[in-house]
């Protein structure tokens, strides 16, 4: 008995890390990072980060949220369905495979899982699996309530990784004005990975492996199923800088998770109101992506040329220009006393004075700021700076 539930569990362990949302996130994390890095060269001959800096922060910036929520839901007790899992995890899949990540936020992955539930039970009552049956998932009771409330949690933890993790890995790139002339706008395009333990009631679980650990509470039986959850983020700036646009987004997702779970708790005297909080989440997270969108293609670029100066559109990391503390936006108007036009008269300038360099920058407040930097040999003749030109 003990080597079949060392045997259980290893199959646990297993189903996470074989799961095809698992497997297919790295490959598209993969897949993130060398586009970025081929955009990034094509504007700049230069990429920003390395190319596998998305497959490393796949799990990375996320676990601890996951973490959280996992502990929350098993600590309320929100039980789900292994079928609506089975579901979500599928549209998690096809919201890849699509690379349109636009559409990957769980709040969507949820309500069509649950809606796809609902037509299950209208068009194919009578189909069995093991056991399973759509009947047997009372969509106008536990699962009213617990799925909004999951997906409204799923909602928050994402608008905390799109606060803290997408401005530092924002993607500048260069694009054409309506007059001709090169301005940067900023793209960032990421994909979490979400460890997430849900409780799954009945016995359908054991009945595919008979020592899968279980407990009872009164005469039903429940178990932890381990699921890869993907939260995809996908927006670009080019009216706002990503410091200001994408904090603004993460606070606004948040919002609409609290609302979410808020509508989807009253979902314990009413379950109507579960559906109704599902609704609320997915057409709030959509008008939100289409009015984001809107604003930043019909304002003007933030990271526009000007007649004098140089306009930076990027800081490599580690590099003289981020120690000098300069940020995307900013204009260097002088360099060692030297006013400069373009990129040519930049580096030029540097040269002046290889060993010290002396810039006359103007910030996004107008504000004029003068800095220097000590320059050494293994440092970036450019001060590792992208611009605009």
């Amino acid at each position: 008995m003990s080597e079949q539930v060392l045997m259980d569990l290893l199959q646990a362990i297993a189903l996470f890390f074989l799961n095809p949302v698992w497997l297919i996130a790295i490959v598209a994390a993969v897949g993130l990072g060398y586009f970025r890095v081929k955009r990034e060269r094509r504007s700049f001959l230069v990429r920003l980060h390395p190319g596998l800096t998305e497959m490393k922060k796949l799990l990375a910036e996320s676990w601890l949220p996951a973490l959280i929520v996992s502990i929350l839901i098993s600590g309320i007790g929100l039980t789900v369905d292994i079928v609506w899992i089975a579901l979500f995890s599928a549209v998690a899949i096809l919201s890849m495979i699509s690379f349109y990540y636009l559409t990957a936020s769980p709040i969507y992955f949820a309500a069509i899982a649950f809606f796809g539930l609902y037509a299950f039970q209208q068009w194919g009552p009578d189909f069995a699996y093991r056991g399973w049956t759509p009947t047997d998932v009372d969509l106008f009771g536990g699962m009213a309530l617990t799925v909004p409330v999951i997906a409204g949690l799923f909602l928050i933890v994402e608008g905390f990784l799109v606060r803290r993790h997408t401005t530092a890995y924002a993607s500048p790139f260069l694009t054409k004005t309506n007059r001709g002339l090169r301005a940067a706008a900023y793209k960032s395009k990421r994909l979490w990975l979400l460890p997430i333990l849900f409780l799954v009631p009945g016995d359908f679980l054991s009945g595919i492996a008979p020592y899968w650990p279980q407990f009872t509470i009164g005469a039903t039986a429940f178990s932890f199923l381990p699921v890869p959850v993907v939260i995809g983020f996908s927006q670009v700036a080019r009216a706002s800088f990503p410091d200001v646009l994408f904090p603004k987004i993460g606070q606004a997702l948040t919002a609409i998770g609290v609302v979410v779970i808020v509508v989807g708790a009253f979902a314990w005297w009413m379950p109507i109101l579960g559906w109704a909080a599902l609704l609320i989440g997915v057409v709030g997270r959509a008008m939100l992506s289409i009015l984001v969108a809107v604003r930043e293609r019909k304002g003007g670029f933030a990271a526009a040329p000007q007649s004098a100066g140089v306009i930076i559109a990027g800081i490599l990391p580690d590099s003289p220009g981020e120690k000098l503390g300069l940020v995307p936006g900013e204009c260097i108007r002088k360099v060692n006393g030297i006013q400069v036009s373009n990129e040519k008269e930049l580096y030029d300038a540097i040269q002046v004075n290889a060993a010290h360099c002396r810039l006359q920058v103007i910030g996004r407040d107008g504000e004029v700021r003068l800095m220097q930097q000590v320059l050494y040999r293994h440092d970036h003749h450019r001060l590792g700076l992208l611009v605009v030109r």
